[in-house]
């Protein structure tokens, strides 16, 4: 069935009509072993979107045999073969963009321009992949000890598991394999039970892109069963890595089996991104940054803007300029209307976003725009007076909740920024680049933007966090070390007497 649901064009499936997504195992589109199933509904309207196979522990076991089986013929494939099946499959992903936006849009709530930027940046990170499958085939060459040579070789690592997100499930579905296949390996996808329909796509993609049997598998499940699944998916002993985005509180899990098992796995979790604006900055080059970094995809995004620190002097300033630009960020069904914002994937978030704004008005803060959720829409929220003892200076919001933290001076805003748990992405904006030099280096987190939205991604470049955001870097090169082993090769040119 979900073959169907790969090559669907979404103008010929009823609106509410739901589509249907089996697993991908060996090449086959195929039911689960026990024929269960769950539904995934429209945040919105409440309508079933999505009818998608539901696996249990023995179609774990089908899909990491047949990754391992691939493996062999798969790591032997020269790179220029992998780099082209790559470069097609971009080619479909982007030939396809309006039918994959549609049905992301329905499982999501997102809008049409965000799954079609899903679509553009993946497609970005098939041609990185492509651009870099060559790397693990080119041995170093350290100087020669002696009558030795010596060799360093990367080989692909084996099956890896990647488990992607339902907040860009494009992106992050493609980023979660796409290196991995590149250099040789191959891949057990187990996508998210929000999106399984979306993530299903990509398998369909690949398949007609040309890629072997076995490469890439893809498993879906029922909410209920996620901890059995990826609890079997870890300690399954084909799997040699594991490629997690998601939760810092998930993440932890993830660790912890891991750990258990000895396998290493990737983590990029949560974040809470700081945007620092010192009283030199150019302010409306900083709101621009603030609203669409808090913003875009309604803040539901691992990079988005959660604490504007602004320097006390201009605090007022930049507070009427993101209002200005914020007030017309309405929230609304993508599907009848282009939107500025969609829906909050669940209304158990709305309900939680609820909270911490009605935590931080009792303690003192002020809401300047928005701040009421009906359902799963919420319009743009900005928040000014956070303090520390607020749910919202410390947690992370994922939604479209801008609060300002306004502070003294650099070496404060700094202090704040630090006073966090997370540390993915960070902006800092000032005329004076010497000094934002010095603000940005002096904030801990993996990724710092100058003069720049804290929601930038470029395929080429290392991504990942540190503290609670999670270890490990994906994008070009920085992702090697993720998805291949470097071993020590030695060649003796003379015969040695070796003696006890």
């Amino acid at each position: 069935m979900a073959e169907a649901v790969s090559r669907a064009d979404a103008r010929d499936i009823a609106p509410r009509e739901p589509v249907f997504a089996d697993l991908l195992i060996e090449g086959h589109s195929i039911a689960a072993r026990s024929g269960a199933v769950f539904q995934r509904t429209n945040p919105i309207t409440g309508e079933v979107v999505t009818i998608a196979a539901a696996a249990d522990t023995q179609d774990v076991d089908d899909a990491c045999c047949a990754a391992a089986a691939a493996f062999s013929a798969w790591s032997a494939t020269p790179p220029h073969r992998r780099a082209a099946i790559l470069r097609q499959a971009r080619t479909i992903l982007q030939a396809r963009a309006d039918d994959i936006a549609a049905i992301m849009s329905l499982e999501t709530g997102g809008t049409l321009d965000w799954c079609h930027f899903n679509v553009t940046l993946a497609g970005q990170i098939l041609e990185q992949a492509a651009a870099v499958a060559g790397k693990v085939d080119r041995p170093e060459l350290p100087a020669p000890l002696s009558d030795t040579a010596s060799f360093v070789v990367r080989q692909p690592a084996g099956v890896c598991l990647a488990i992607a997100p339902w907040n860009a499930p494009i992106v992050l579905g493609v980023r979660s394999f796409a290196f991995a296949i590149a250099w040789g390996n191959t891949v057990v996808l187990k996508t998210s039970e929000l999106c399984p329909a979306t993530q299903r796509l990509l398998g369909g993609i690949m398949t007609e892109a040309g890629l072997p049997a076995g490469v890439l598998n893809i498993l879906s499940h029922a909410p209920e069963a996620a901890r059995d699944i990826v609890e079997a998916l870890i300690a399954h002993p084909v799997v040699r890595r594991i490629n997690f985005t998601g939760s810092t509180r998930v993440g932890r899990i993830i660790a912890e089996i891991s750990a258990r098992h000895l396998k290493r796995c990737l983590l990029e979790l949560s974040g809470k991104a700081p945007l620092v604006v010192l009283a030199d900055a150019d302010l409306d080059a900083a709101a621009d940054a603030a609203v669409f970094g808090a913003f875009f995809n309604q803040g539901q995004i691992c990079m988005s803007t959660e604490r504007i620190i602004v320097e006390d002097s201009v605090a007022d300033a930049l507070l009427d300029r993101m209002i200005g630009r914020a007030e017309k960020l309405k929230a609304g069904d993508p599907a009848f209307a282009p939107q500025p914002l969609g829906a909050l994937i669940s209304e158990n978030a709305g309900r939680r976003l609820a909270g911490l704004i009605d935590d931080a008005t009792r303690k003192g803060a002020r809401v300047c725009l928005g701040g009421k959720v009906r359902g799963t829409l919420m319009d743009a929220t900005i928040i000014d007076g956070i303090t520390r003892d607020m749910r919202l200076y410390s947690e992370e919001i994922f939604g479209p909740v801008a609060v300002v933290i306004r502070v003294a001076d650099a070496d404060e805003a700094v202090t704040i920024a630090n006073d966090c748990d997370y540390g993915l992405s960070g902006a800092v904006f000032s005329q004076d680049l010497a000094r934002a030099f010095d603000v940005a280096m002096r904030i801990e987190t993996g990724i710092m933007h100058i003069n720049g939205a804290t929601v930038t991604d470029d395929p080429a470049m290392p991504f990942g966090g540190v503290k609670g955001s999670g270890y490990g870097r994906i994008g070009g090169l920085s992702a090697l070390d993720e998805f291949t082993e470097q071993r020590w090769v030695t060649v003796s040119t003379t015969r040695h007497p070796y003696r006890m």
